[in-house]
């Protein structure tokens, strides 16, 4: 049977079909009664009817009842967020983020919050985008349930469902932690706003938007605790005096601000009590001086970032201003100001203030010194600082940070081993509970190893580390492990002696491209390709690397990234022999977890001043897997891209040493990497007759 609809013809779904349609069918064609219901095969085009129910009076099959296309369309409801808002401020655009999950209301944990969040927040309330992203201190603590869903929006969907969802930084949190957004279409956004008139960027009369309107200030309600806020709310510092201001604009003479009821400590003035609007009259005005009178830092959430840690969260403290990146100095710092850092950068809290250059010296200006915060400061530019005086400072006082939220992770032989997760300041292990190949897949993806792998149950490297994960389970689309779900921290099931996971990804040939990030490394003088003189290849040659600052830390570092198993020495006195090549690298400063030499501190260039006396040497314990290629063809720059190649046989390069590897690539030639081409299913790697005089 079929039906013309829609201007087209198609067939009639079968299910609960019987003689009593078929008699309608029949009675429309003029073809006497319904005998049977035959099958003709398959049709071809649309369903055009399904669920037909003739009462079997009807003159036409269209007079029966049947639902249209739409009715029986699927819906359902997920047990992710339904309903989001923001309550307790001025209006519907700020306040205390609050989502629902089905008919449960709860507020979001600050750890797991960020301007990128608050900004699809916003877009999704019809507010615009986010201003700030603020504690529990600006619009109260909430009550019930709290979420510690960590959602890691790129900032540009249009809803928070939108976003991947994450577990890995879920914490313990309270409502002292609830988060708070202000979107720019809140009254919020300016209700509070601290201007000065004068024309000086930290001194003149003190003007503060409140209701709806500019309005100065009463000298008389005014205090020093007051004043403070004002000045760090401005970026100025601290207050250095205040007193009567010397001129009264017509345009403020009716009303006037009184009553700022503040503590001192305070980022903004939204946060002090009890101001009211009071007729001007004759009274005294506000005038402030505060004491750093320098150009107003720029208080974004991108203005300040840590770097040389590989990740957000640790690092060497760099801000952004005057169109540049600088470092800050170690004077008078501490962990109170450490915390401020950690809680912008929404990294939860300072595990430590770190030494001075850990993460290596910075290079260009150095911003700020003497930095002073109180701790609960919500942005580093509410503290008291100085701009860096010329020759004050230097890069060997650059101060790091390291947060609660740093997290990385790794295989303690390189690409295979244990697997370890570094969290909370302490490296542990992943249980093997509940992993699969897309986990496998990308473990070894990101750290460089291949793009499959196997595990199994081991016993944990250190018997004290804690267990951190359990029940690691990555999907289809996740692009990195810190998108997979998995059991809150330290909630596992894992037995140290059995089940901590153990990875060995399959390396069969790892491409290095021409960028500096990626190097080549190889060991040369000593016995095997696991020991020996240090040497990189840059700008198509080989060169050494001087032993300044060399010990075991870049020595471990040089073992785990050439899979020779764990560091026996690390030698800087030219003990393999003194090469002849350049000397491209020096002052090599590791902490020893670093997957790549890349990752450490290090001046990549040709360096004059070292002696080839002075090369360094690493002496491994175990012996190398091939995990590199070590003939670098047709490097076009450092860009990454290659040129034409031309494949040559014969050992035309010169005969290696080692395995010789026989697999038979099927390449289609639009591969990004090598990796990605595919492998005979009937090649050997080992059983093949080549020697090393057919080496491509």
């Amino acid at each position: 049977v079929e039906v013309y609809r829609n201007d087209q013809w198609g067939t009639v779904c079968h299910y609960l079909w019987d003689l009593t349609d078929a008699a309608v069918v029949c009675r429309e064609l003029d073809c006497g009664e319904a005998q049977n219901i035959p099958q003709f095969g398959p049709g071809s085009g649309p369903i055009l009817m399904g669920y037909v129910r003739c009462r079997g009076s009807e003159s036409t099959l269209n007079s029966c009842n049947f639902p249209s296309a739409h009715d029986s369309d699927v819906g359902l409801v997920c047990s992710g967020h339904t309903q989001a808002q923001l309550v307790s401020g001025s209006d519907s655009c700020s306040g205390r983020v609050e989502l629902q999950y089905l008919s449960e209301r709860g507020t979001v944990c600050d750890v797991s919050w960020n301007m990128r969040a608050a900004s699809v927040l916003c877009g999704q309330l019809n507010c615009g985008s986010a201003v700030a992203v603020l504690g529990s201190d600006w619009f109260g603590e909430g009550s019930g349930q709290i979420w510690a869903d960590v959602f890691d929006c790129q900032g540009n969907e249009t809803h928070l469902s939108k976003c991947p969802i994450s577990s890995w930084s879920r914490t313990a949190c309270s409502h002292k932690q609830d988060a708070g957004v202000i979107c720019n279409s809140s009254l919020a956004f300016n209700e509070g706003r601290v201007q000065l008139s004068g024309g000086m960027e930290c001194e003149g009369e003190v003007e503060v938007y409140f209701m709806q309107d500019w309005r100065r200030v009463l000298l008389d309600s005014w205090s020093e605790s007051v004043a403070s806020v004002v000045c760090r709310q401005l970026g100025c510092g601290s207050v250095f005096n205040f007193s009567s201001s010397s001129t009264s604009s017509p345009e403020h003479s009716h009303m006037c601000v009184t009553g700022f009821n503040c503590s001192g400590s305070e980022a903004h003035l939204r946060n002090c009590s009890s101001a009211q609007a009071v007729n001007c009259s004759s009274r005294e005005q506000l005038s402030i001086t505060c004491s750093v009178l320098v150009v107003a830092f720029n208080s974004a959430h991108s203005s300040i970032r840590l770097v040389g840690s590989g990740g957000k969260c640790a690092g060497r403290l760099e801000v952004f201003h005057n169109g540049s990146w600088g470092t800050v100095s170690d004077d008078l710092w501490d962990v109170k100001d450490a915390q401020v850092v950690c809680r912008q950068l929404q990294c939860g809290v300072a595990l430590s203030a770190v030494v001075p250059a850990q993460f290596g010296p910075g290079t260009g200006l150095i911003w700020l010194n003497e930095v002073e915060c109180e701790g609960n400061e919500t942005s580093l530019w509410n503290c008291r600082f100085h701009l860096c005086g010329e020759d004050e400072c230097g890069h060997k006082d650059d101060v790091g940070v390291v947060c609660s939220e740093f997290k990385e992770f790794r295989l303690t032989e390189g690409c295979e081993g244990n697997l370890e997760v570094f969290y909370n300041g302490t490296w542990g292990n992943v249980c093997v509970n509940g992993m699969n190949d897309e986990t496998i897949s990308l473990i070894c993806q990101e750290l460089n190893c291949g793009r499959s792998g196997s595990e199994k149950a081991s016993k944990a490297r250190v018997e004290s580390a804690p267990n951190w994960l359990d029940n690691l389970k990555c999907r289809k689309h996740d692009s990195t492990l810190w998108h997979c779900p998995s059991s809150p921290w330290r909630q596992n099931k894992c037995i140290n002696r059995n089940e901590v996971a153990e990875i060995t990804c399959s390396v069969f040939l790892y491409l290095l491209m021409c960028d500096v990030d990626h190097l080549p490394l190889r060991l040369r003088g000593g016995e095997g390709s696991c020991s020996g003189r240090l040497e990189v290849f840059h700008n198509a040659k080989w060169g050494s690397v001087c032993a300044d600052l060399w010990d075991i830390r870049d020595a471990q570092v040089i073992c785990r990234q050439l899979g020779c198993g764990p560091v026996l020495s690390a030698d800087g006195s030219a003990v393999f022999g003194a090469g002849e090549e350049p000397i491209w690298l020096n002052r090599v400063k590791c902490r020893g977890n670093e997957i790549h030499l890349w990752d450490c501190p290090h001046s990549l260039k040709e360096h004059t001043d070292c002696s080839h006396k002075q090369h360094a040497g690493v002496i491994c314990e175990g012996q190398r897997i091939f995990t590199k290629m070590e003939t670098v063809i047709g490097c076009m720059s450092r860009s990454g891209l290659w040129a034409s190649v031309e494949v040559l046989g014969s050992a035309a390069f010169g005969r290696g040493e080692g395995q010789v590897w026989s697999e038979k690539l099927q390449c289609r030639g639009n591969e990004s990497g090598i990796t990605l081409c595919r492998i005979s299913s009937s090649s050997s790697s080992l059983q093949h007759n080549c020697t090393h005089d057919s080496d491509v």
